[in-house]
């Protein structure tokens, strides 16, 4: 099959979205303008060094983390589910097998994008405003910024938004998409606050990386045409050098196919007796003789 005839047979699919830019609800759209305005608000609260950044280091002379020791083991646990690399192999992991029941590349690769676009928009942020952290704060009341740091917005924080979030977003059914929102908002809320009672990040970092991670889960429709061209690309790939059908795939010879070879005529046994057969009639007729036992003396086939 050609490629472009996968990429119609694809767009014509009614769970596509079509168009570069597909429409978006107004629901979403307003969510998305609303946490754009966030973002913003909290970017231009840190470099005005505003009421945020006093509760920034509030929160941190408090250290949670000496308040409430008891926790601490726990919390120190469960952060791990906000790190990249193995909550990306265990959803990956779920996505995978989700692929291949379905037979579809768009679970991995939708969590593919996510990430992508997730590394490219908070390390760029990280990387520009270059903020120390909690521990390696030097001066009181500071913002911290352009200190050779990178911990805004949480990196923790948001990796925990898209990469539970991707699988409310690709739920199939309403039911399930409201349980795994739950369970997705639980554990971004949760590794967000762990990580301020830990005491690596502040406050506002925490809320730029929720932030960061729903613009992201927020957005991902508009790569939806992008997901399904290189769904098919791959696909289209796939079967033009597959080893089915394969151009490199080595062919049978003429002189080594089956169909080539002249089948042996079956010959009957020379002097075996010949069973008989039922005609029908409640008596049994011999079959015919061949040739060669007719002209044979009765001695020779005996």
């Amino acid at each position: 099959m050609r490629t472009d005839r996968i990429f119609s047979r694809l767009e014509q699919e009614p769970h596509r979205p079509r168009g570069p830019f597909p429409r978006m609800s107004p629901v979403r759209l307003g969510l998305f303008s609303a946490t754009v305005a966030f973002y913003l608000a909290i970017v231009v609260a840190v470099l005005g060094t505003t009421w945020l950044v006093r509760l920034d280091w509030q929160v941190m002379l408090f250290r949670p983390y000496k308040q409430w020791p008891q926790i601490h083991g726990f919390l120190d646990a469960f952060v791990v589910l906000g790190q990249r690399g193995p909550t990306a192999v265990l959803v990956a992991a779920w996505l995978g097998w989700r692929s291949w029941r379905q037979r579809t590349l768009r679970p991995l690769l939708a969590l593919g994008f996510a990430l992508l676009l997730l590394n490219v928009s908070v390390g760029a942020v990280k990387i520009g405003l270059g903020r120390l952290g909690p521990h390696y704060a030097t001066e009181i009341g500071s913002a911290e910024l352009w200190a050779g740091g990178d911990i805004f917005p949480s990196g923790h924080t948001a990796n925990a938004v898209v990469t539970w979030g991707i699988l409310a977003y690709l739920a199939t059914t309403p039911r399930a998409r409201r349980w795994l929102s739950v369970v997705a908002a639980v554990f971004a809320l949760g590794v967000g606050a762990t990580t301020v009672y830990l005491g690596t990040h502040w406050v506002s970092d925490v809320l730029l990386g929720w932030a960061a991670g729903l613009l992201i889960l927020l957005g991902l429709p508009w790569c939806e045409p992008a997901i399904a061209r290189v769904e098919a690309l791959v696909f289209a790939l796939r079967e033009r050098f597959g080893t089915a059908g394969s151009p490199l795939a080595p062919k049978p010879s003429a002189a080594s196919s089956p169909a080539a070879q002249p089948v042996p005529a079956r010959q009957p046994l020379v002097g075996a007796r010949v069973p008989a057969q039922d005609s029908g009639s409640g008596t049994r007729a011999a079959l015919p003789r061949t040739a060669e036992e007719t002209r044979a003396p009765a001695s020779s086939r005996y």
